[in-house]
């Protein structure tokens, strides 16, 4: 039987003025972005989360703290990719991915594809 461990993400953010619109590390044409300190990327956090809890090690809060200066405007590929960075420190890996994202808007499914390349780089 194979050591596996599996973690749980979830993340929201409010709509805010004056903020780009980045959902899975693609930016959309909506008049509002999502408020947060870093680049609030929620479906990122959320598997940021999911990373973190599958080994124990907290959430992204702990990793990086919201008033922290050194995250303001943060992009939140980094973020992930240290996450998964840290997995792979514990000597795991990643072997399945499944995310859900509720929102009215903007819509994903056309930009479905470009969010899922974009998510394999973090973890290449």
């Amino acid at each position: 039987m194979t050591n596996f461990r599996i973690g749980q993400g979830y993340d929201v953010h409010q709509f805010a003025n004056e903020r780009p619109c980045i959902i899975g590390g693609v930016t959309f044409d909506h008049p509002q972005g999502l408020a947060g300190h870093s680049d609030a990327d929620v479906l990122l956090h959320a598997i940021c989360d999911a990373f973190l809890g599958a080994i124990n090690a907290g959430d992204i809060g702990d990793h990086f703290p919201p008033g922290d200066p050194a995250w303001k405007n943060a992009d939140s590929k980094k973020l992930l990719t240290a996450c998964y960075d840290m997995v792979k420190a514990k000597g795991f890996a990643l072997g399945n991915l499944d995310s859900t994202i509720i929102c009215e808007a903007p819509k994903i499914k056309k930009r479905r594809a470009e969010i899922r390349q974009g998510l394999r780089a973090c973890w290449a």
